[in-house]
């Protein structure tokens, strides 16, 4: 008997039992094999790494009471998740803010200390004057409004306010394909499915009807699901700014009408699984920001200023924290000793015209309060709209030379003695909740901030206003490196590939820059 042959054998089968046991019990495991120094190939072992990843706890803590809320399940078959592993963390960008973490990830780098924002080209999107309720929503992209990137095909995806999908060619800035119409203005970012070639895009305005959701099929470059008016909806305005994902074998996408649905996935269609639809004190509240997810848990803001945590393995809230007024930016997740801390900000809108940004780092795994940063906001008037003060952006977590900062475009607004429409950037220590420096911007911003890494592991922050300047920011001290005026208006966040980053205006163009 080849005792090593059959002991390995045994090991294996032992891996398989283990392994199919985890996937029932809704966790993933990956075996490593790892050959030892000098031994030669024939002699080589087998050694299992346990990086099982299990769910987080199915519970409820006491802050859940405040919350009255109904799980509809639309499907008989398991619900479970049946992998905790993200499908995000690859090359292509196929969701807002890139990861499940919502932490901006793209890996962008440059070389040495950076000091231009040069333009690559400018693909120009159909500017759509068409009067309507709302307004003329012209061109180009808002917010969040960022563009997708498949790297196989180099190709760029965008939705835009015109109400337009757009695909370009990365090097060129050329159409790659037809523009899609899906007739109503496209305020968030679109998300590509991981694993099938699917685009699903969300419309933010009902300039027409119907108005909702919608699936595209890319191997047939055309509409081929509609998910519309949903009649169980506690609240009416049926808009889809979230950019959703893919979690196991479904995906998860809020919307404004204050409800989280879960869809399986099939080539060109969505088929509704389960949805949480919910009140606080009475009322349903919108959800604008994407959902963050740690394991089995996401998170969301609504426009009431509630954060909620959900299991979303049986759709359940988990906890839920108060944060005072309208949250848009999406939340973002950053793991510290094993522990999911999120990071997350309002607005100043219900508060009135003058109040407080609360920026707040909560325990994810409970909702308990680490820290509550207060920043003073206003809001303004600007013709007839009335901007509101505080957190429009996601915030940006500090990578290389700054791990221990977070970054934030706050719209001031005057607050801080600098003028109506003033804006600024800061940098937030993680751990204390304090601000460490800002950057004047000449506008506020809703634009979210993006970072790069040199060979040195030194950060750098490539941002815009609503003036349409972009700047080149040393991340660790704030200092402007390169300040340049583009266009009219940088609401959407940018995407980045390598030392360049994409970002469409207000006006109709989407803009290439290189960092270097």
């Amino acid at each position: 008997m080849n005792y090593h042959k059959n002991h390995g054998n045994l090991k294996r089968c032992w891996g398989l039992i283990f392994c199919s046991l985890s996937i029932l019990l809704g966790a993933c495991t990956t075996k490593v094999v790892k050959q030892q120094d000098n031994l030669p190939i024939e002699d080589s072992t087998e050694i299992e790494v346990n990086t099982t990843v299990l769910p987080l706890p199915d519970t409820l803590y006491p802050s859940v009471e405040r919350v009255r809320y109904d799980v509809e399940i639309k499907d008989s078959s398991d619900l479970t998740l049946s992998s905790l592993e993200s499908l995000y963390d690859g090359e292509d960008v196929l969701t807002f803010r890139k990861t499940l973490l919502r932490d901006a990830n793209f890996g962008g780098k440059v070389t040495g200390t950076p000091a231009t924002i040069d333009t690559a080209w400018v693909f120009h999107t159909y500017y759509n004057t068409e009067q309507t309720k709302y307004g003329i929503w012209g061109g180009g992209s808002g917010w969040t409004g960022q563009p997708l990137f498949h790297k196989k095909r180099n190709e760029i995806m965008v939705g835009s306010l015109c109400g337009r999908v757009y695909f370009i060619d990365y090097n060129t800035g050329k159409a790659t394909r037809q523009a899609i119409d899906v007739t109503n203005t496209i305020k968030g970012t679109p998300s590509l499915d991981p694993t099938l070639d699917n685009l699903y895009v969300g419309q933010g305005v009902p300039n027409h009807q119907p108005f909702g959701s919608l699936t595209i099929d890319l191997k047939k470059n055309q509409i081929t699901d509609f998910f519309g008016r949903d009649p169980k909806a506690r609240r009416g305005w049926n808009a889809f700014d979230s950019s959703p994902v893919v979690v196991g074998d479904f995906l998860f996408w809020p919307g404004e009408n204050g409800c989280l649905y879960k869809f399986r996935r099939a080539q060109g269609k969505l088929t509704l699984a389960a949805a949480l639809r919910y009140t606080i004190n009475g009322s349903a509240s919108g959800v604008e920001n994407s959902l963050c997810v740690y394991r089995n848990y996401g998170f969301f803001g609504d426009n009431h200023g509630n954060i909620l945590a959900v299991n979303l393995n049986t759709m359940k809230p988990v906890w839920s924290y108060n944060n005072h007024d309208d949250i848009d930016g999406s939340i973002v997740c950053k793991v510290e000793n094993d522990t999911p801390y999120i990071y997350c900000g309002c607005e100043v809108d219900k508060q009135g015209n003058e109040g407080i940004c609360h920026i707040v780092k909560l325990d994810g795994r409970n909702g308990n309060r680490i820290w509550n940063l207060q920043i003073p906001c206003k809001r303004f008037t600007l013709g007839e709209k009335a901007l509101d003060g505080g957190m429009y952006c996601t915030p940006l977590l500090g990578m290389g030379d700054c791990s221990h900062l977070l970054f934030a475009n706050i719209c001031r607004n005057g607050a801080d003695g600098k003028g109506a429409g003033s804006g600024e950037m800061i940098a937030v220590d993680i751990q204390t909740g304090k601000i460490v420096h800002s950057t004047q911007l000449n506008q506020f911003a809703w634009s979210s901030p993006v970072g790069f890494l040199n060979e040195k592991n030194e950060m750098y922050i490539f941002t815009g206003d609503s003036g349409g300047t972009t700047y080149l920011i040393r991340a660790k001290t704030g200092e402007i490196l390169c300040k340049k005026h583009f266009a009219h208006n940088f609401e959407s966040s940018p995407l980045v590939i390598g030392n360049t980053a994409i970002v469409g205006s207000r006006q109709n163009g989407i803009y290439k820059f290189v960092i270097k």
